[in-house]
């Protein structure tokens, strides 16, 4: 059996600004250095053998600080990218207006074909990032992958692992640093082979505030 360790960058400037970033990028906060050392001492009891990264920024840097605690491989895979946010990237999301934030909810409310223009729908994200976790299949024997990647990203991931729509992300917690595994069984009830074991653990990170908690 196949396990895949899945794992959200750490805070960012703009989360904590609450600003759409998509493809754009931001640096880790203070904070979100903290979460990347904290989940670096969870991954250490996990035997990871390979850290694969988004080509942005602020995966590679948390993947980085985790590779190097580690000490294994890092290499990185744009098909672990974010949703691309097309024109509303960099915006705060208090600043939108009406016309905007109905794009954007059209995009996580799942409407058939719903996109922000010049960004990309759910189901072309889900379709990538299927692929990116598929080709763990062909690692060496033996390996226990890490993939470091992005809230929406990775709550997509795993809704199409469980067989729900893509947009069913909305209802998944991924915090920042949090902690998911996918494993690949073959069975003969399995289509795909592949299951969700856990989504979103936190219990390594420093204990959330009220005002965390209600974002």
């Amino acid at each position: 059996m196949l396990q895949v360790y899945l794992v959200r960058h750490g805070e960012t400037e703009w989360n904590a600004l609450h600003r759409i970033q998509g493809q754009s990028d931001s640096a880790l906060t203070a904070k979100g250095k903290r979460q990347a050392e904290l989940v670096t001492e969870r991954v250490k009891t996990l035997g990871i053998t390979h850290v694969i990264n988004s080509d942005l920024g602020r995966t590679r840097r948390t993947a980085e600080i985790i590779a190097t605690g580690c000490g294994c491989t890092i290499t990185s895979d744009p098909r672990l990218r974010e949703l691309d946010m097309g024109v509303l990237e960099t915006r705060d999301i208090a600043t939108l207006t009406d016309e905007e934030e109905s794009w954007r909810r059209q995009l996580v409310n799942g409407t058939e074909g719903g996109r922000i223009p010049g960004g990309e729908s759910m189901t072309e994200m889900a379709t990538r990032m299927n692929a990116a976790l598929n080709s763990c299949l062909t690692l060496p024997e033996g390996s226990t992958p890490l993939l470091v990647s992005h809230g929406i990203a990775l709550g997509c991931l795993i809704s199409t692992v469980l067989g729900l729509p893509a947009f069913a992300e909305r209802r998944l917690r991924l915090r920042n640093c949090s902690i998911s595994r996918v494993d690949y069984q073959k069975s003969p009830w399995l289509a795909h082979g592949w299951i969700v074991e856990t989504a979103g653990d936190v219990s390594h990170l420093d204990i959330p505030t009220l005002d965390e908690l209600q974002l």
